[in-house]
């Protein structure tokens, strides 16, 4: 659940075409917080509180507006969070390629849209002929990746958080559908990509032997796949029966085919198993014929899916359209519908967030949907538990949610849950109207739901307003400051942040990093603590001082600025470079009329709000005092440099303007930052090249004016070589 105001004016329920610039402003930035506060919940804390169904919905809104209002897209709106970071039983391995995951489609029509999209964005007319796409079943195991050199296995790599991924080598080698070498003539390095999975068989048998050993049993195939894999002995992972299918690639040294198709051949004559159902299709008719009739035959499969992936079929297409921050444009998944099941609800628990938020969660009887076993589910705001919907409509029939009520749940596509209907027949005579909170459970400070000047409307989430007295408020923010995406420290969770925090160990992030020192002159020591040893006490120092260098987008994203998430945190590392350039620059920018607040403003994906965001932050005397503490014990580290060897545009500031006619704007951006330039959605004195197409307006004359060099669309690909 989100924790940021949401109401009609911040354009939350308006329909995107009716929205003013202002409201779609505002709109992105609450998507984009909202969507990443739900990756933090799905990721790392493995408390969902959103449906699957309800996620993705928040993702085609923010396209939709960022498609209307190209020119306030912001950096990491959606979030451009994949996966989840690796875990500390394993070594790490970085993806040269990326594995990025999927946008969905949830009906019909989500896959004629995105069909339309693709051909929009190549400029694909219909008389150019068929637009071929393949389907294939999704398969819902663990994401794999094998690296093969001159035909030999070297290492396997599940997803992680897409960048980097665990080193599961070992237990790779015992599946049987994964070959230690290839056969045929293959390239020198190949990157093999694909699902780990159980057959159903295979699941049952499994459990039965594990409950008769006295061991636990698995939820569903899915959990009994990805725990299989990822033991850390790998004798355990050889006696589980896993499969594997083969479907994509990361790195190759050369392509033997031009085709997706051809692709998964040629993996098939390379030793690998790839999926039978796999079809190539030339009209959105036929791509739903297949899904359809996967759908009808599903139950009759031997393994789990749920739903079909349809990917553009030509490579060259695939090149030309490029991907988005967390997942390609030239490929969605086409979901299933969602299933559901009644069940009671025995709590509601109130959350607080770091930004003090209260966040209503339901806790259920444990009911199984969909093969997967469900106990919380979200309950989104006060309003939505008395039946009013965002807008002030009834919903549910105008019913409220009670304790003790019978209620529907329902799962759609993932675990993330919510509560969709209530059934009043089976109410207890007892029950009464839940009572949403006014003071912090958590400090017992006012609760309150603050009212937006300009409209009168009060915000849809309730706040504490303890601020730095609320525990929990200091709890989670200093949680965000350890997590995976941030400083990632091992064996530092949150019952480590709250059992240390509670007992004044660390009240900052700077008290992490002298904490060992301290412990030293401690007349309790660490290791002495209940849970804790010697050797565990050692690990854990030598995990903080591991990380006192860190990445300098890591480091931005820790400081929990609102409204910069990780990809936000990625933008401003790139443009800035490093920290004191960063540090000196939102310094700087808190005047307005400063060229440091207009250089802020015109980095490409951060708007007015984030800017606002950033300033407001480093305005704080308390902020400033905690990074001088903070920067005393570690080292953000200069940002990495892309290397774009021989590009001729690598390092400048580019800016397009005008129609283009030879590639959309979307493509002509991912060009740029592929040869190294920035792309700048404004031109001012530090903008070094400007393509301009016809009907350039007030930006091209800017250009003339400040004599910074304008090019044509055909000039720029003669520059790029392209």
């Amino acid at each position: 659940m989100s924790e940021h105001a949401t109401g009609i004016e911040h354009g939350k329920g308006i329909p995107v075409e009716d929205l003013t610039a202002d409201q779609a402003r505002q709109e992105l930035v609450r998507l984009a917080e909202e969507i990443a506060e739900n990756d933090r919940l799905y990721h790392q804390d493995d408390a969902p509180v959103i449906s699957d169904a309800d996620y993705d919905a928040l993702r085609r809104r923010n396209l939709a507006i960022e498609e209307r209002f190209p020119e306030l897209v912001l950096g990491d709106g959606p979030s451009v969070q994949v996966g989840a970071a690796p875990a500390s039983g394993f070594g790490k391995i970085s993806h040269v390629v990326p594995m990025l995951s999927l946008d969905n489609a949830f009906n019909d029509e989500d896959v004629r849209d995105f069909v339309g999209r693709v051909r929009r964005f190549l400029k694909f007319d219909p008389l150019m002929g068929a637009l071929a796409v393949t389907a294939e079943p999704k398969i819902d195991g663990l994401s794999l990746s094998l690296r093969y050199e001159n035909g030999a296995l070297v290492y396997a790599a599940t997803r992680g958080d897409g960048t980097t991924g665990e080193n599961v080598t070992s237990n790779a080698r015992t599946i049987k559908d994964i070959p230690e070498t290839l056969e045929g003539d293959v390239p020198a390095v190949v990157e093999i990509r694909g699902e780990v999975y159980m057959a159903h068989k295979d699941f049952q048998d499994l459990n039965a032997r594990m409950e008769a050993n006295g061991g636990k049993v698995f939820a569903n195939p899915r959990n009994a796949a990805a725990g299989s894999l990822r033991q850390l002995k790998s004798e355990i992972t050889a006696s589980r029966p896993l499969r594997f299918f083969a479907y994509a690639w990361g790195e190759m040294s050369e392509m033997p085919s031009d085709t997706q198709a051809g692709m998964v051949d040629c993996f098939g004559t390379w030793g690998f198993k790839t999926n039978p159902l796999m079809k190539r299709c030339e009209t959105v008719d036929e791509l739903l014929a297949v899904y359809h009739g996967i759908e009808e035959n599903r139950a009759g499969l031997d393994y789990d899916i749920d739903g079909v992936v349809y990917k553009v079929d030509r490579l060259d297409l695939q090149e030309r359209l490029g991907f988005v921050s967390r997942s390609p444009r030239w490929a969605i998944a086409h979901k299933f519908p969602a299933e559901q099941a009644f069940t009671v609800l025995n709590d509601i628990e109130i959350q607080v967030g770091r930004t003090g938020a209260l966040t209503p969660v339901a806790k259920l009887e444990p009911i199984t949907v969909g093969g997967v076993v469900v106990s919380n589910a979200t309950l989104h705001n006060e309003d939505y538990i008395k039946g009013i919907g965002q807008d002030g409509e009834p919903i549910r029939d105008g019913k409220d949610i009670r304790v003790g009520d019978t209620v529907k749940i329902q799962r759609a596509g993932d675990v993330i849950p919510q509560i969709v209907d209530v059934d009043l027949d089976k109410r207890p005579a007892d029950a009464v109207m839940f009572e949403f909170p006014t003071v912090c459970p958590a400090c017992g400070s006012h609760a309150v739901r603050e009212e937006n000047e300009k409209t009168g409307r009060r915000d849809a989430v309730r706040r504490c307003t303890g601020g730095l007295i609320c525990p929990a408020q200091a709890t989670e923010k200093l949680k965000h400051f350890v997590s995976r995406n941030a400083f990632d420290i091992e064996g530092f969770g949150d019952k480590q942040v709250d059992a240390f925090y509670k007992d004044g160990l660390v009240m900052a992030p700077a008290d992490i990093f002298t904490l060992e020192e301290r412990d030293k002159r401690a007349l309790t020591k660490l290791r002495n603590r209940e849970g804790w040893g010697a050797l565990s006490a050692k690990n854990l120092f030598e995990a903080i001082t591991a990380r006192r260098n860190i990445d300098l987008h890591r480091f931005i994203f820790a400081l929990g600025i609102r409204h910069v998430g990780e990809g936000n945190a990625k933008l401003l590392a790139r443009a800035y470079g490093s920290w004191t350039a960063f540090y000196d620059a939102m310094t700087a920018a808190h005047d307005h009329e400063s060229d440091a607040w207009a250089e802020l403003n015109d980095i490409d994906g951060i708007g007015h709000i984030v800017a606002e965001a950033l300033v407001e932050f480093f305005a704080e005397d308390h902020n400033r005092g905690q990074l001088d503490a903070l920067l005393a014990e570690v080292t953000p580290q200069e940002a990495e440099k892309i290397d774009a060897s021989g590009s001729p545009v690598a390092g400048k500031t580019v800016v397009f303007t005008g129609s283009l006619e030879r590639m959309t704007r979307d493509e002509a951006k991912a060009m740029a930052e592929r040869l190294g330039a920035k792309v700048s959605g404004s031109v001012s004195k530090k903008t070094d090249l400007v393509v301009a197409g016809p009907g350039a307006g007030s930006k091209l004359k800017k250009a003339q004016d400040l004599q910074i060099e304008v090019i044509s669309e055909d000039g720029w690909f003669d520059l790029v070589g392209a």
